[in-house]
């Protein structure tokens, strides 16, 4: 399929364009900046490795390495600057992925404190590849990831942190992400670590805190309207019950709705759109289009429930 030059960007639940792009190293974006890369980064890490890497390059990453372990899987995306891990997440037709979901038991920690078995198993599997593949790394190194992915971005972050190879998380983000660990687990490890949550998303609620599950990182809500509120107790129970009823008028459940990563990356943009000068947004676009002018030829409007599908034919490594 040829690359139209220019398109206007999809707002829907299903469809978006691309918008991140580096002309330099990450530590120097703003944070929504960054946010708005990893979430992207996040959302073509469903893909294959093909058109995952054609996106990647588009953005100005253009080392791609996939690694995949029984299904636990990610990547190594970076350039001259950065190196980033990203997690990903559950894939519906993998019984590793929901297996790992679903084993809330508790496990001895590789620290302190106890982990979610699950979720452990998921990281014992890949883990050591992406240690091995960093061994020499000498640049930041970023970690990410979407629901079950931003899990394991969570415990492989800190795995990196306390291993012995000279890499050190440079930043953790992570979107619509459940509990990992108690208390003790989560706090261990101290880093730059942004936990986004969007409204009534119910997978950051899950494992229960009454079973002991905590989270930790500074959080980033998005109320019922997809705006950045710091909003507690009664008043963010307010919001969520506003943001149930509205679900109701659109026929969702609200609390799966709000998980979908799109929904994360358009609220982003449109603080973004809100926080940054209109002639930057303007040079970064021009930049992207330049770049997607001389790629490998692949649509740029990207299907969610397409590339969803897509991964479950992606090539794996042995």
């Amino acid at each position: 399929m040829a690359t139209e030059s220019k398109a206007p960007v999809q707002t829907d639940a299903n469809t978006f364009t691309l918008r991140s792009v580096l002309v330099g190293p990450i530590s120097e974006m703003s944070l929504l900046r960054q946010s708005l890369l990893f979430a992207e980064l996040s959302y073509i890490s469903y893909m294959p490795r093909g058109e995952a890497g054609t996106f990647a390059n588009e953005m100005g990453l253009h080392e791609v390495r996939f690694y995949d372990r029984d299904g636990a899987q990610g990547y190594i995306l970076g350039n001259e600057h950065d190196a980033v891990v990203v997690c990903r997440g559950t894939e519906p037709h993998d019984w590793n992925d929901i297996r790992a979901d679903l084993d809330a038991v508790w496990a001895v920690g590789e620290t302190v404190g106890r982990v979610h078995r699950g979720f452990k198993y998921e990281v014992d599997e890949l883990w050591p590849r992406l240690e091995q593949a960093l061994l020499n790394n000498e640049r930041p190194v970023w970690f990410a990831g979407h629901s079950l992915g931003g899990a394991m971005a969570a415990i492989c972050a800190g795995r990196c942190k306390l291993s012995h190879i000279a890499s050190n998380p440079e930043g953790l983000f992570t979107y619509g992400a459940p509990r990992v660990g108690d208390g003790r687990y989560v706090n261990h490890v101290r880093m730059n670590y942004y936990r986004w949550v969007n409204n009534n998303d119910i997978v950051p609620r899950v494992p229960p805190r009454w079973m002991g599950y905590r989270h930790s990182g500074r959080e980033i809500y998005l109320d019922n309207r997809g705006k950045i509120r710091n909003l507690k107790g009664w008043w963010r129970f307010r919001d969520q019950v506003r943001g149930f009823f509205k679900g109701l008028k659109r026929f969702r459940v609200d609390h799966f709705a709000d998980h979908n990563l799109v929904g994360y990356i358009e609220a982003i943009w449109r603080a973004i759109e809100q926080d940054e000068p209109a002639r930057d947004r303007e040079n970064l676009a021009e930049v992207l289009q330049q770049r997607r002018a001389s790629s490998v030829p692949y649509p740029h409007y990207v299907d969610h429930a397409q590339a969803k599908d897509h991964v479950a034919k992606a090539p794996k490594q042995g």
